[in-house]
């Protein structure tokens, strides 16, 4: 019988690590995903796990500006630099 291994998805320690690489506020992070500010703190925090396609909408964000996330076994290991980061400004 096969097992289901787990979907990989980004862990708050990831984005934190991610945001912190770029740079990046909360905000900054918000306004590029149109994602609520408080979801990512409240996440970082561990308070709360957004739906899928958050997680999902913040994953894209950070693989935009270079970061690769990194999973084994589907949990998440940590984060590298995938290519150049090319973060907008204004």
């Amino acid at each position: 019988m096969m097992t289901k291994q787990p979907i990989p998805a980004l862990s708050a320690a990831q984005l934190r690590a991610a945001r912190g690489w770029l740079n990046l506020s909360q905000q900054d992070l918000a306004d590029a995903c149109l994602v609520n500010r408080r979801t990512i703190a409240e996440f970082e925090r561990g308070a709360t796990v957004p739906h899928d396609r958050t997680l999902l909408d913040l994953q894209r964000a950070l693989e935009d500006r270079g970061i690769e996330l990194l999973f084994e076994k589907g949990v998440a290991i940590g984060i590298r630099l995938s290519a150049p980061a090319a973060v907008k400004t204004g």
